[in-house]
């Protein structure tokens, strides 16, 4: 094929890989201070990484040929990945939810609680209950959507109960329930 017809600069429409990214349908509920960490990522991405790998890739093209000048591509594809987030956190921003705690669900599991529970063998363990988008094993941060969480929502400390896990069923007693702020 001859180069007259390929473009030099063939990156792909705005709004190409869309289809490829989440859809944000319904009302999602959210921490505030989940919220606040996903309005920090926009802000981080648009002021300071955005304009960063803008202008590696303004360097990179002035060393000439972009079609054989790898860091062009990869700052091109980059560009696009960080475009695509935000494009991803501005929709969800606009669908969230923020739920703050409130004084009458003091000594009820609901959204956002820090709840230890207490199994069979007396190992205890502290979980928070948050929404889909702040979930985090590591910190045993788990979704409200989560088998585990509705099970936990609406109980008091002293409650104890079944749950059916991959394992097998456990018994599991609430032991304590705390609000507190991020």
């Amino acid at each position: 094929m001859s180069r007259a017809f390929v473009k030099e600069d063939a990156s792909p429409p705005e709004d190409e890989g869309d289809d490829e990214l989440p859809k944000v349908t319904g009302e999602r509920f959210i921490t505030p201070g989940g919220f606040q960490r996903l309005r920090d990522e926009r802000s981080h991405l648009l002021r300071h990484e955005r304009p960063k790998v803008t202008a590696e890739v303004q360097v990179a093209a002035a060393h000439g040929d972009r079609s054989e000048n790898a860091d062009y591509q990869y700052g091109k594809r980059k560009l696009r990945e960080i475009d695509r987030r935000l494009r991803y956190l501005d929709r969800l921003l606009e669908k969230l939810v923020v739920v703050t705690p409130r004084k009458e669900q003091e000594g009820k599991v609901w959204f956002g609680a820090f709840v230890t529970v207490e199994d069979e063998e007396g190992v205890t363990t502290e979980y928070r209950i948050v929404g889909p988008d702040e979930f985090d094993p590591k910190q045993r941060w788990i979704s409200v959507e989560a088998p585990l969480a509705r099970a936990l929502l609406g109980r008091e400390v002293g409650d104890v109960f079944e749950f059916l896990r991959p394992k097998g069923e456990i018994e599991l007693e609430v032991k304590g329930i705390r609000y507190e702020g991020e």
